[in-house]
């Protein structure tokens, strides 16, 4: 029934589910009250979603303790770090969707619940071939977790408030992928002998089950009049065509893109064969698996997807790099090696909070700022540590380096609020989904190109790890500046003169030249 409007009252949400992807986009301001326990419900979604994002990275300080542990192969052992990032990466815009269309509040909880389980099966595996198949499943828990929150945001907050409520979610992304590093390296300190590093799947249960139990009463309920309708074909194609694309580059240490190159074309065919699909759908007033609407007529969307997409490709690369360099050619354990690069995560925590602040009032000029805090931040350190002697070359560098994170303060947040501010809030879960399947596809690229590259320098100058880390962060900084160059040109096109000309995706929906292209 496309028209109906959703009525949001505090907690409760009521909606006809046949409006959650055919039909016209309508304005989700309408009838809206706050929650008084929207602020206490938001720290709820922020902690288990800093939860899932932290699994990405810190379990790769522990790869060496696991491998000598359950008598692992190096590529086996791999497939706990890229199997986990696989399977997340594969759920986020199905679960987004099906949040939409039925219920984001169970879907987060039974989410929750099922990575609470699947860690504590990761803690105990007995061999490699189980703890890999627990991975793959809390990935898969994390992926409908993770497009929830962003929805959840959309659908509790309006307006200034939901600009603060993004900078909170923008600093735990930013945080949590940062910080992975040195949280395992304390965790591998902490715990004593070669079993230690079940503990950085553990802690996850206390936190995940009181996660559980203030979610089951603070998160809003949402009433729905009928129940939306799943597109089945729409699922299946782009899954496959994620897998084909993300596959050979999760498989890069194995010398992934050399043998499974071929599934690169696979992915093109099947993703745009999945955009026709969606397209159809549409033009028959059916509801799509992903509106390609929401890149066509919400106001920088499709923009802000690019812009997070080419800024993950470098932001998430650099810090397996910096590990590597600390950690092998400084000799560094990876708990010192995560203290390393701690100024980074300072300062991106405490620019984010404040962006949040001031995106309502600054726009995309933050975002712009931000880049350009980054490139000079990350630049900067990869001058110091190439001159500066090595001894010393970490310590100097920490305040370049926080230069870097408050940079990146000013990216991931003001982004996220920019890209969602216009989408109605029956469609968030599917945006947000698709939104961070950009960003793990630019992290799996910055994982696999940048730390292969690290090692291609590394070969061919006998050694030289200097050289090698210069050479990785110059490829980094080259997808940040890609990013930098996007975002001031929806910068341009967005600057305050023209604000006030900027139509609202009732308005856009409603155009007879809409009509005519739908």
């Amino acid at each position: 029934m496309p028209g109906v409007r959703p009525r949001v009252r505090g907690a409760l949400v009521t909606a006809s589910a046949s409006t959650a992807g055919g039909g016209r986009p309508s304005a989700p301001e309408d009838g809206y009250e706050p929650d008084p326990r929207r602020w206490r419900a938001l720290w709820v979604t922020l902690v288990a979603g800093f939860m899932s994002l932290l699994d990405v990275t810190i379990v790769a300080v522990a790869l060496p303790t696991i491998q000598r542990d359950l008598h692992a192969t190096p590529a086996e052992v791999q497939w706990v770090v890229s199997g986990y990032a696989l399977t997340f990466a594969l759920a986020l815009v199905t679960a987004g969707r099906l949040g939409d269309a039925l219920d984001r509040r169970r879907i987060f909880l039974l989410a929750l619940s099922g990575f609470v389980i699947f860690s504590a099966a990761c803690g105990a595996a007995p061999d490699i071939t189980l703890l890999v198949l627990a991975r793959l499943c809390q990935g898969l828990a994390a992926g409908f977790m993770a497009p929830q929150n962003s929805a959840l945001i959309q659908q509790m907050f309006r307006g200034e408030e939901r600009g603060r409520a993004f900078g909170f979610f923008g600093a735990t992304v930013g945080i949590s992928s940062a910080v992975g590093p040195i949280t395992g390296g304390a965790i591998l300190a902490l715990a004593s002998g070669e079993q230690g590093w079940r503990w950085i799947f553990y802690v996850n249960l206390p936190i995940g089950l009181l996660a559980v139990l203030l979610g089951r009463r603070l998160l809003p309920r949402i009433e729905r009049k009928g129940r939306g309708n799943v597109d089945v074909p729409g699922i299946l194609l782009l899954g496959t065509g994620v897998l084909a694309l993300m596959y050979p580059l999760v498989q890069a240490d194995s010398g992934g893109l050399a043998r499974l190159w071929w599934l690169f074309p696979v992915a093109v065919v099947l993703l745009a064969a999945f955009v026709l699909w969606q397209r159809r759908l549409v033009a028959r007033e059916k509801q799509p698996l992903l509106d390609p609407r929401l890149f066509s007529t919400v106001r920088g969307y499709a923009v802000g997807a690019g812009v997070g997409t080419l800024y993950f490709v470098g932001f998430s690369g650099v810090w397996l790099v910096f590990a590597l360099f600390y950690q092998h050619g400084l000799g560094y354990s990876p708990l010192k090696s995560g203290l390393a690069v701690t100024a980074f995560a300072l300062g991106s925590a405490s620019a984010a909070v404040l962006a949040g602040r001031l995106v309502e009032r600054f726009g995309r000029v933050l975002t712009v700022c931000g880049l350009v805090g980054v490139i000079l931040g990350l630049g900067g350190t990869a001058l110091l540590l190439r001159l500066v002697p090595l001894g010393i070359a970490p310590w100097v560098a920490a305040p370049v380096l926080f230069i870097g994170g408050i940079g990146s303060g000013f990216v991931v947040s003001p982004n996220i609020t920019m890209t969602l501010r216009d989408v109605p809030v029956r469609m968030a879960g599917a945006a947000g989904g698709a939104l961070q399947t950009g960003q793990r596809l630019g992290a799996a690229v910055g994982t696999a190109a940048l730390p292969g590259l690290f090692y291609v320098v590394l070969g061919g100058t006998h050694g030289d790890y200097r050289t090698a880390l210069v050479a990785a962060l110059v490829a980094a900084l080259a997808g940040m500046a890609a990013s930098l160059a996007l975002a001031a040109f929806d910068w341009r096109r967005d600057r305050p003169g023209r604000q006030a000309h900027r139509k609202c995706p009732d308005e856009v929906a409603n155009s007879p030249v809409h009509a005519r292209h739908t």
